[in-house]
């Protein structure tokens, strides 16, 4: 059985280019609030979908995107390394790295055909599998809709080799009055599975609903 790490281990989180940037971002800075190390792996694709999303535009190095996201977040600068999808040689590469978990948000369903069928053609699908089979704490949060019988099988062998399948659907039972909201609701519970406490949102029971 492998050795886990404590939960103060860094949390790999890879965005690919699936629509729902915010989402990723989001979960970026609460971990990063919260104190805790990021690896950070960014397809191209999501780099695209992050300029036609939101306003943040970064750069197209590894390094220059470390820089720029350490400013925007204002954030130690020890926290956080960011990774390119060819840098093979990159800590998430290897079971002999430590890390605590790992995030793929949003996750399209390319990646995540990639992930189940074992291919590692690039360093976030090598970090996935790595995840997997060092037996390591792996969330997908699938952006998809409609989902095919192609994706569903996908997921039911992902969820059979034990990754956690958190589509990115959130809920309306809290009321959200904005989009930012919505967001929360999905970052709330991937902070959930990685025991990492916030107060993004209310949870269930222990507060009285706003009755408007």
């Amino acid at each position: 059985m492998s050795e886990h790490l404590p939960p103060t281990g860094p949390i790999i989180l890879g965005m690919t280019g699936a629509s729902g940037a915010s989402y990723g971002l989001r979960l970026l800075h609460c971990l990063l609030e919260a104190g805790r190390p990021v690896q950070f792996l960014l397809s191209k694709a999501a780099q695209i979908v992050i300029h036609m999303e939101t306003d943040l535009h970064l750069p197209g190095r590894p390094r220059d995107i470390r820089q720029k996201l350490i400013a925007h977040y204002r954030c130690d600068p020890g926290q956080l390394q960011v990774y390119g999808q060819d840098e093979w040689t990159a800590p998430p590469a290897s079971g002999s790295a430590r890390a605590h978990a790992m995030v793929v948000c949003p996750c399209t369903t390319g990646a995540l055909a990639a992930i189940a069928n074992g291919n590692s053609d690039n360093l976030l699908e090598r970090a996935a599998d790595v995840t997997l089979k060092e037996g390591r704490k792996l969330i997908l949060a699938v952006r998809e809709t409609p989902l095919s019988i192609i994706h569903l099988e996908n997921m039911l062998r992902l969820a059979r080799a034990g990754a956690i399948i958190l589509p990115a659907s959130p809920g309306f039972y809290y009321r959200p009055a904005s989009s930012a909201e919505l967001v929360d609701f999905i970052v709330a519970r991937i902070l959930d599975q990685l025991d990492i406490a916030h107060t993004l949102l209310p949870r269930w029971g222990e507060e009285e609903p706003d009755p408007r």
